[in-house]
């Protein structure tokens, strides 16, 4: 497991990165050799930024967040295995893959424990860590946090999940499947339904970019995965609260005001734990990303304090 730099074309930095330096992450899963990029930025103590997995998921969503948080704090941003510039092999994706990758990357990366502001189903992984490992994460920021992915969040049964998964792995109708779900316009229709609150923002030049980070090689495998349900990380909301019981580690969650009432009605019964802080700012399930500005007004006194106060 090594790290090398690497640069980056503008094409590559406009679509993938935070403006910071370019690093490759060689790492070794089950006999399979991934490349997992990842860009640092500024300079102090570490900051992980883990963006949300999702069907366009890259590093660039924290782009904004990056910035703002690199004048006090070194931050490093990584895409996913499976996703943004990372390999993307047609693996079977599964949450092992993730808990051990991030658990790996982690003790690679840095040498002290380090502040963590996880997005969407990142949230599970870095609270199950936490468990396993209290000391890895100084604090801990969870952003929209999530546990169920795009079709269970909907009711489709995990069986029905299973198959579309399986379709959309096969080489030729999957492909042409994935082509039909990442067409400019749904990826459009999504994003302005869930994902960003003002629709405004939701431009042909904005679009255009995440359309592009779906047209990697081996692009539709690993959000295949995630939109079935394969990369929850719990199968019930009482699993994934026990994470949060007898955490001594300071622990935010930052909630949308217009988050999706079921993806809410969860976020809302974390915020309920004691010990948990929470703040509420425009958004939805995206808001790291589309209030990267007002994240960051709560996030840096949060990442500087000495309690988490």
């Amino acid at each position: 497991m090594t790290t090398t730099q690497s640069p980056s074309t503008s094409s590559a930095a406009a679509d993938f990165g935070i403006g910071g330096t370019v690093e490759t992450y060689q790492w070794d899963w089950e006999g399979c050799q991934l490349s997992v990029v990842y860009e640092t930025l500024g300079q102090g103590s570490p900051v992980l930024l883990l963006p949300a997995f999702s069907t366009v998921s890259t590093r660039a969503e924290m782009r904004g967040l990056a910035e703002l948080l690199a004048a006090k704090f070194q931050v490093v941003a990584v895409d996913w295995p499976g996703f943004g510039q990372s390999s993307r092999p047609p693996l079977d994706y599964r949450p092992a893959l993730y808990h051990q990758f991030l658990q790996d990357f982690t003790k690679t990366v840095f040498n002290t424990s380090a502040a963590v502001v996880a997005a969407g189903h990142a949230a599970g992984y870095v609270m199950r860590l936490a468990q396993q490992q209290p000391s890895i994460w100084s604090r801990v920021v969870l952003v929209a946090p999530t546990w169920r992915g795009p079709l269970r969040a909907m009711g489709v049964n995990q069986q029905i999940g299973g198959t579309v998964r399986q379709m959309v792995r096969s080489p030729i109708f999957g492909q042409a499947l994935y082509k039909l779900n990442t067409t400019p316009s749904f990826l459009s229709f999504m994003y302005r339904s869930h994902v960003y609150s003002d629709a405004a923002k939701v431009t042909p030049e904005f679009v255009a970019t995440r359309w592009r980070s779906t047209q990697q090689p081996g692009a539709r495998f690993a959000p295949a995965a995630f939109v079935t349900g394969t990369l929850d990380p719990v199968t019930n909301r009482a699993d994934f609260l026990t994470w949060f019981q007898s955490l001594s580690l300071p622990l935010m969650v930052v909630i949308g005001e217009q988050t999706p009432p079921k993806s809410r009605a969860e976020m809302e019964a974390l915020a309920s734990l004691p010990g948990v802080q929470t703040r509420i700012l425009p958004g939805s399930l995206g808001l790291h990303e589309e209030y990267a500005a007002e994240l960051a007004e709560v996030v840096l006194p949060f990442l500087e304090s000495d309690d988490g106060q």
